[in-house]
């Protein structure tokens, strides 16, 4: 999947329309991503749905992250390493597209529920990449039927959960790199994880390592 990763990573820099202003500091406002969300301060950001979302980061949300049924985020990507800003109030998607977060800090924990299939969407296909980011909090990624998911080089603090992701590259469920203060928990994921064509390492996990994540 790396191939694919780096084959549609330029797609978010020529996205320029922008719906939805930085606001003043603490200010409890929704703000409605279809477009480019600028460096800023925001209180809630919602994708809505069938909506595409991009940044290439300074941002700093105060108040959650939602995605909505069929929508896609975008925020950074792995070949542009560095800090990108903070999401309080945790990450928060049903049945989206992608959700694909990189170089954060996330306080409050992700949880992702379903998806949209494996393709459509900006790309023509679909995935999850939750990469490089210091996430506080539970993780749990369930139901995900994208074309792959990667969860790589996070640093957690709270349990990951990772249970029945069907994806549908032959490598699709590439959970690797993590540092986990927490256990790591997998079932009915399809393909079973594995390191897959990521380059990758075990995961350090402080907990258990349950289910399909034993040996990963």
């Amino acid at each position: 999947m790396k191939r694919v990763r780096v084959l549609f990573g330029a797609v978010a820099v020529g996205v320029a329309a922008l719906v939805g202003s930085p606001v003043a500091a603490g200010a409890a406002v929704t703000t409605n991503c279809s477009g480019f969300l600028a460096p800023g301060i925001y209180g809630t950001v919602v994708v809505p749905a069938g909506a595409a979302c991009f940044s290439d980061g300074g941002v700093t949300v105060r108040s959650g992250l939602y995605v909505r049924a069929g929508a896609t985020f975008v925020l950074g990507d792995e070949d542009h390493p560095g800090r990108n800003g903070s999401i309080l109030g945790g990450v928060h998607a049903t049945s989206a597209r992608s959700v694909q977060i990189h170089f954060m800090t996330i306080l409050d924990g992700v949880d992702i529920q379903g998806g949209s299939g494996p393709t459509g969407g900006p790309f023509g296909i679909t995935w999850n990449a939750i990469e490089d980011n210091y996430i506080r909090g539970p993780v749990t990624v369930n139901g995900y039927n994208g074309f792959w998911m990667g969860f790589i080089r996070n640093t957690v603090s709270g349990t990951v959960t990772m249970t029945n992701n069907v994806l549908a590259d032959e490598d699709g469920n590439e959970y690797v790199s993590n540092v986990i203060a927490g256990n790591l928990v997998c079932s009915g994921n399809s393909p079973a994880p594995q390191i897959g064509d990521s380059e990758g390492s075990h995961n350090l996990v402080s907990g258990a390592k349950v289910g399909q994540c034993a040996n990963v």
